[in-house]
C-alpha cells in the first residue's frame, strides 16, 4: 500500500505543488487568462464562479420575429349549438364618420378605452353549427375593398369546415362588407349548396332597379355591390326572403332592428334555455356608441331610427343579460351589455373558454 493511500480518511491527501508556469498555462486553459493561483485563493467561491462566468463569450438564443397572427377563428357552446366566430379583417374607421357628438366628446370616449383615431375596427361573421344545419351570418367583404379585408373563406376552411357544408347564409344587411364574401374571385357563388336568406324589406331597397336609378350618384356603388353578391344565388334560385320578426330556420329567428338600413335585421339562435342575438351592425365604434347610443354613423340610412334600434337593442340585451355578438366589435365580438347609469352601457367582453370534451373522450 502506498503512503498516500495509507493516510487516515479525514486526512487531505498530498498532492505535488505545481510551478507557477503550470498554474497560469491552467488558468489560461479554462477561460481566466492571467487568474494566477494566488488570485483564485484570494477569491470567494461566489465571485471565481463570478469571474469564470463573466469570461465566457455571451449565449444567444435566436429565433426570428414571426410574420403571421394565428387563424382568425374562435369557437363557443351556446347550449348544444356550436357558434365560430370568423374575422374577416381590420379597417380603420375615422371619427368623422361619428354624428350627434362633438370632437371633443368622441375623442373622450376613445381615450377613455385607450383607442386612436382613426379607430381599428373589426369586419365578424358568424358560422352557427346546429347539428342538422350548418348556417354562416353574414360573409364578410370578399374583394370589395382591398386586402386588409375578405379572410371569411379562408378562416372558414381553418377552422375545419368547407364552403361546401353551409346550407344557408343569413345575410344581417346587403352592405358590401357583409355580401361581398357570398362570391369567389371569379364571381362563381363562394357557397355553391347554400340558400341565402334576406329581409323582404332589405331586398326591396337594394335590390330594386328603381330605387338604384333614384339613388344619389355616391350611393349607386352600394346598390351594384349588393345586387352583383346576390345575383348568382337569386339566378340560381336560391335566394328566399322574410318577414320581420319571422322564424327564418328552425332555432333563428329574426329580429328587425331598422335604420342602419331598411332592413337591417339581428338573429336570434336559441338552444334550450341558451340564445345568442347576432345584431348585425347596431353597434360600429364600441367605445364611443356604448356609452353614447345617441351617435350615429355616416352610412345609416336613417340615423335618427338607427340610434333608436341602438338604445331598444342595448336596454333590451343589457335587461335580459343576453348573449350578443356583433360584425364591428372587438373580434370574436361576443359579450353582454351592461347598464352604466340612465343611458349609457359598457361592453363585457366573453372570456377565452376551452371547448368541453367530447362525450366519447370523457368516458
Amino acid at each position: 500500500m502506498s503512503a498516500a493511500l495509507a493516510q487516515p480518511v479525514d486526512q487531505p491527501v498530498s498532492r505535488p505543488a505545481a510551478c507557477p508556469a503550470a498554474q497560469r498555462a491552467a488558468a489560461h486553459r479554462h477561460g481566466v487568462p492571467g487568474l494566477t493561483r494566488r488570485l483564485a485563493s484570494g477569491l470567494g467561491a461566489t465571485a471565481l464562479f463570478a469571474a469564470l462566468f463573466a469570461a465566457l463569450p455571451p449565449a444567444h438564443a435566436e429565433a426570428p420575429l414571426q410574420p403571421t397572427q394565428v387563424p382568425g377563428y374562435y369557437r363557443a357552446m351556446v347550449g348544444a349549438m356550436q357558434v365560430t366566430a370568423l374575422h374577416d379583417g381590420q379597417i380603420q374607421l375615422d371619427a368623422k364618420l361619428l354624428k350627434n357628438a362633438s370632437p371633443a366628446q368622441i375623442q373622450q370616449a376613445l381615450a377613455r378605452m385607450f383607442r386612436s383615431n382613426p379607430t381599428s375596427t373589426a369586419v365578424n361573421a358568424y358560422l352557427v353549427n346546429l347539428g342538422s344545419r350548418l348556417v354562416l351570418v353574414d360573409a364578410g367583404a370578399g374583394r370589395l375593398f382591398g386586402p386588409a379585408l375578405g379572410q371569411v373563406l379562408a378562416n372558414l376552411k381553418a377552422a375545419g369546415y368547407q364552403p361546401e357544408q353551409v346550407d344557408d347564409v343569413l345575410i344581417t344587411h346587403l352592405h358590401g362588407d357583409h355580401v361581398g364574401g357570398l362570391l369567389t374571385a371569379d364571381g362563381q357563388p363562394a357557397f355553391p349548396r347554400a340558400t341565402l336568406h334576406v329581409a323582404q324589406t332589405e331586398a326591396d331597397f337594394w335590390l330594386s332597379e328603381q330605387r338604384t336609378a333614384q339613388a344619389p350618384e355616391g350611393m349607386k356603388p352600394f346598390f351594384k355591390m349588393a345586387q352583383d353578391s346576390v345575383k348568382p344565388y337569386a339566378d340560381a334560385g336560391r335566394l328566399k326572403t322574410f318577414a320581420a320578426g319571422a322564424t327564418v330556420l328552425p332555432g333563428a329567428s329574426a329580429v328587425s332592428l331598422p335604420g342602419h338600413t331598411p332592413g337591417h335585421t339581428g338573429f336570434r339562435f336559441t338552444s334550450g334555455d341558451a340564445s345568442l342575438l347576432i345584431w348585425g351592425d347596431v353597434v360600429h365604434n364600441a367605445a364611443v356608441q356604448f356609452p353614447r347610443p345617441q351617435v350615429t354613423i355616416e352610412f345609416d340610412v336613417d340615423g335618427p331610427q338607427a340610434a333608436a334600434s341602438r338604445r331598444q337593442a342595448l336596454r333590451q340585451t343589457a335587461s335580459a343579460r343576453q348573449l350578443v355578438a356583433g360584425m364591428h366589435l372587438p373580434f370574436p365580438g361576443m359579450g353582454h351589455v351592461r347598464a352604466e347609469g340612465r343611458q349609457a352601457y359598457e361592453w363585457v367582453p366573453i372570456d377565452f373558454t376551452p371547448l368541453p370534451a367530447p362525450a366519447s373522450a370523457a368516458k
